[in-house]
């Protein structure tokens, strides 16, 4: 007997990207307003994206289905 299809959880879909080889990548919290509030260097670092790693990641790709 067949089980049902998994539906992926949409807000997470929005909100986290697999990349190719199977990396999971995320922004950064605290980024939309106070800004000026911040330094310059916590500002940059903010802006590139991080990647999720151990059980964390494997986690998220059980929800999404991959």
């Amino acid at each position: 007997m067949k089980s049902t299809k998994r539906r992926s959880k949409r807000s997470l879909t929005r909100r986290v990207k697999v990349t190719a080889t199977g990396k999971v990548m995320r922004r950064t919290q605290n980024m939309r307003h106070r800004r000026s509030h911040k330094n310059k260097a916590q500002i940059r670092r903010m802006k590139t994206a991080k990647f999720l790693t151990g059980r964390t990641a494997r986690r998220i790709k059980k929800i999404l289905g991959i």
